[in-house]
């Protein structure tokens, strides 16, 4: 419906344009920076997951990761490949719902660093909510000092279902995510990735023709990355929604943001297509019949006749 409301309102001529300016370049920039992003995310992955008691090695958790990035650019709604992710690493270790809240706490983390880092270059450079930042950050402060205080928050006990939930629920945000192990590693990853992704998008513009310089366009950026965490269709929708919106309203144009969004939703595509590749690896693996266990040989007994006995 978001992607039909921008056709309408701006035509067709966005979304060529930004289809045929893509180029070599820009798709091996986007490979790059999502092999980069990837690990780092499946990185943060590992460490919450090994703070929740669940065993994550990096190279399969870095193949599970581009998994699950494929399956959430081509599948309706943009979480099925976590879920497949949590539940795929839940059996692995015999333990589904540990293997679903890792991954839940893994991107709810990494939701609140991009808030966070999305707030501060808000606050610092120029964009079209600059005067709502100031609110914004007393919220988020508080928010933030409310997840800490929960994450370090004792049990004390209870019976009810509520209280089991707010235990456990504290127990993860303690063991996962403030441990001194954990919260370094969880925040200059998901920063890379937040940074990793903007810089995407900047070249993303450039490819479709926008000159403006950096400094303009990172604010941008962050904004229009916020809105894609919104469920869609194969990632369209309401990026391109939010891209003419945010590219509008600083007077570039809301076609460009349109064919902005275009040329980043190609190039995030090409970057996440060694999923398909381990997709298809685990499909043929799973097809193949086993191996039966070849039959050992027959022992040959030998029968030891009496010393001096004659042959018949």
């Amino acid at each position: 419906m978001t992607l039909a409301v921008v056709v309408w309102r701006l035509g067709a001529g966005p979304f060529l344009d930004g289809v045929r300016a893509v180029d070599g370049r820009a798709l091996a920039a986007a490979a790059a920076i999502g092999l980069l992003t990837t690990v780092c995310c499946a990185w943060r992955w590992t460490i919450v997951a090994r703070g929740l008691g669940v065993r994550l090695s990096l190279p399969a958790a870095v193949a599970a990761y581009y998994r699950s990035l494929f399956l959430n650019l081509t599948l309706p709604g943009g979480v099925v490949g976590d879920v497949h992710r949590g539940v795929s690493h839940g059996r692995d270790v015999d333990d589904v719902g540990r293997g679903l809240r890792a991954v839940a706490w893994e991107r709810a983390a990494a939701q609140v660093v991009q808030v966070v880092l999305t707030v501060v270059i808000l606050l610092a450079l120029p964009s079209p909510v600059r005067s709502s930042m100031p609110l914004a950050a007393v919220a988020l402060v508080a928010t933030v000092i409310g997840v800490v205080l929960v994450g370090r928050a004792r049990p004390r006990g209870g019976s009810s279902r509520w209280a089991r939930l707010r235990s456990a629920a504290a127990g993860d945000v303690r063991n996962g995510l403030l441990t001194r192990r954990a919260l370094p590693v969880i925040a200059l990853t998901s920063a890379v990735v937040v940074l990793g992704h903007a810089v995407t998008l900047l070249i993303a513009a450039r490819t479709a023709g926008t000159s403006a310089p950096a400094s303009r366009m990172l604010p941008l950026a962050l904004l229009a990355m916020m809105a894609m965490v919104l469920p869609s269709v194969a990632g369209w929708g309401p990026r391109e929604r939010a891209t003419a919106w945010v590219f509008a309203a600083a007077g570039l144009g809301a076609g460009r943001g349109v064919a902005t969004a275009v040329v980043y939703g190609v190039m995030v595509l090409v970057a996440s297509l060694p999923g398909a590749v381990v997709l298809v690896a685990v499909w043929l693996r799973r097809d193949r019949p086993p191996r039966r266990p070849e039959p050992l040989p027959a022992r040959i007994r030998v029968v030891r006749r009496p010393q001096g006995a004659a042959d018949a």
